[in-house]
């Protein structure tokens, strides 16, 4: 008897639901080769749920999410909502609620830029010949996005907005750990983020990094300021292996990461919360991408960080290593044959430009 996994799918506004199809079609077809069971169950979330019920995260969201090993993420937001109250907003009103009722502390976002892709990276070729894959741990439930007090109130006759950045030791030393443990199993690189010259909190982030390091040998352990590590992932991309950062730092950087790898439209993440003992870990996982409604309903969005996605949740949450690595396997061969999205379609020689549904049928085909 085949083993049976609950899923909570949340496909979102704009291209989530397209590309979400996609991710559904490649993991029937995983079902069939693994001998799994997807118990997929679809919810409303963000600008979809708003329309339907008048709240970004209903209830019976959030429960379907509580009783699924985990939750496939498309995404929220849009030109329609963004006129809302800021805690009514799709991504206010449910992305971070998420995070937090689940406890999804650590952001893993991988920046991986394929041999056969360099052409769509804005940096020149030079830096990132081969390619190069880089894994941001940005840590997400602290920082200045969730400390108090917060406000915009009126001081001596002008308004003054009032965001505080708080971190505690424990907050710090768990992400750390996260990351160290992630390089352990890659280049055996960290490179950690902060602006510990201006900030207390990166006096404190620094010092316990470097302590969280001191059980982790085999790792090397190396830190950059925030403004120097913006300039230094242009200038030399290939030479970091897990970038770990705040909150903040690392919402902004793993962009920028994004970016030189080609297209957001390749790179999945995960949100994971502690780990169940088993070395699995409940998560949310959702393309770095977002909503992009300027294209929604076309068919011609990339699928494909959907699909990776779903990759890490096989990986990550339930443990399916292997039917992971045949996605992973299936996407770099796709793109090996030449066929993109228009989002990296150059009109080079060789190369085939698909719609959504096609690049998703060429992964399931690959399996």
């Amino acid at each position: 008897m085949s083993k049976s996994y609950q899923i909570a799918v949340l496909a979102g506004d704009g291209i989530g639901p397209e590309v979400m199809a996609e991710a559904k079609k490649v993991l029937a077809r995983i079902a069939e080769l693994h001998d799994v069971d997807f118990q997929l169950e679809d919810k409303l979330v963000g600008g979809a749920a708003i329309d339907d019920s008048g709240s970004p995260l209903p209830e019976d969201t959030v429960a379907a999410c509580e009783k699924a090993d985990a939750i496939l993420f498309g995404s929220v937001g849009g030109p329609k909502w963004e006129n809302l109250p800021p805690d009514q907003q799709p991504e206010r009103g449910a992305l971070l609620p998420l995070r937090k009722h689940f406890g999804l502390f650590a952001n893993l976002r991988p920046a991986v830029c394929f041999p056969a892709l360099t052409h769509a990276s804005p940096v020149k070729e030079d830096r990132i010949a081969g390619g190069f894959d880089v894994l941001c741990v940005r840590e997400l439930t602290g920082g200045i996005y969730f400390g108090e007090p917060k406000s915009i109130e009126e001081v001596d006759g002008e308004k003054v907005a009032i965001d505080t950045m708080v971190y505690k030791q424990s907050e710090v030393r768990r992400i750390a750990e996260v990351a160290f443990t992630a390089a352990q199993g890659r280049g055996g690189r960290v490179t950690s983020i902060d602006k510990a010259n201006v900030l207390r909190n990166g006096i404190l982030w620094r010092e316990t990094v470097e302590e969280v390091a001191k059980n982790y040998p085999d790792v090397k352990l190396d830190h950059l300021y925030v403004d120097n590590a913006a300039m230094q992932l242009i200038t030399r991309p290939r030479e970091f292996d897990v970038v770990l950062a705040p909150n903040l730092f690392g919402d902004i950087l793993s962009d920028e990461m994004a970016m030189i790898a080609g297209s957001l439209g390749m790179l999945s993440s995960a949100s994971l919360g502690e780990s169940k003992g088993d070395g699995l870990y409940y998560g949310m996982y959702e393309p770095s991408g977002g909503t992009a409604p300027d294209i929604a309903g076309q068919g011609i969005a990339n699928p494909i960080a959907q699909i990776l996605s779903a990759a890490m949740m096989l990986r990550f949450s339930l443990g399916l290593n292997e039917a992971a690595e045949a996605i992973d396997a299936a996407v770099k061969a796709v793109i090996d044959d030449g066929l993109r999205t228009g989002d990296i379609y150059t009109g080079s020689e060789g190369q085939t430009k698909v719609g959504t549904a096609e690049m998703g049928d060429a992964i399931v085909a690959k399996l």
